[in-house]
């Protein structure tokens, strides 16, 4: 190898000094990657499929003692208990609503307006060229490190994908607002669950390929015989 440094465009390599943990590495730790993220919808999951088959009070104690069974499942592995109390949070807000309206179609306000929000902040920070998939990444992937900054090629792919979540959240979600003015609850629960995963899923997909794609094509070519 050369002695010489090289620059990583993807910013995913390993740092050859100490530094402080920055905010992006804070997040990460705060989000508990993944596992974190999944624990914190599945009480969302079940309070639809369960509102679905029955009634809103039964799908809210499930979600309830799914909640609390994860965070007592984290208990015992001594881990932190935040991201059980994140999926109950957002659980608990549709189901205040519903409760007090006495609509369950209600329960799914807040997620629209949140999809809402979330999918023009996505086109926002693309036309500001701060991809937010690219800081989503960032914190999920790269440990917190954002050195893709630094690469043009990368900022451009990294716009493009969140021009394109950004899209398609606003499309799932406007699928969504349409059921809720048409009060049509139970196709909206079906909806909630049909958009929920596997468009998220195959985003991620596209997200991961795209990415390592285009880090494999600008990572520098090892001199001969070094």
């Amino acid at each position: 190898m050369t002695t010489g440094q090289q620059h990583t465009p993807s910013g995913l390599g390993p740092q050859d000094e100490e530094r402080l943990p920055s905010l992006a590495e804070q997040m990460a730790d705060q989000l508990g990657g993944w596992r974190g993220l999944v624990e914190s919808s599945i009480p969302v999951v079940v309070f639809v499929v369960a509102n679905v088959i029955g009634e809103l009070r039964p799908a809210v104690y499930a979600s309830v003692a799914v909640a609390l069974l994860i965070a007592g499942l984290r208990l015992a592995q001594r881990k932190p208990v935040r991201h059980a109390v994140n999926g109950l949070f957002g659980v608990g807000i549709g189901a205040l609503l519903a409760l007090r309206t006495g609509d369950e179609r209600d329960f799914y306000l807040p997620g629209i307006l949140y999809g809402i929000g979330y999918g023009l902040a996505l086109l926002l920070s693309a036309a500001i060229r701060q991809p937010l998939v690219g800081w989503i990444w960032s914190v999920l992937v790269a440990k917190g490190r954002s050195e893709w900054r630094d690469d043009p090629k990368l900022v451009r792919t990294f716009t493009q994908l969140t021009v394109l979540w950004g899209v398609v959240w606003l499309a799932k979600v406007g699928v969504q607002a349409g059921l809720y003015l048409a009060h049509q609850d139970t196709a909206l629960g079906v909806a909630r669950l049909a958009l929920g995963y596997p468009p998220y899923a195959l985003l991620l997909l596209i997200t991961v390929w795209v990415v390592r794609r285009v880090t494999r094509e600008g990572a520098p070519t090892p001199l001969p015989g070094a």
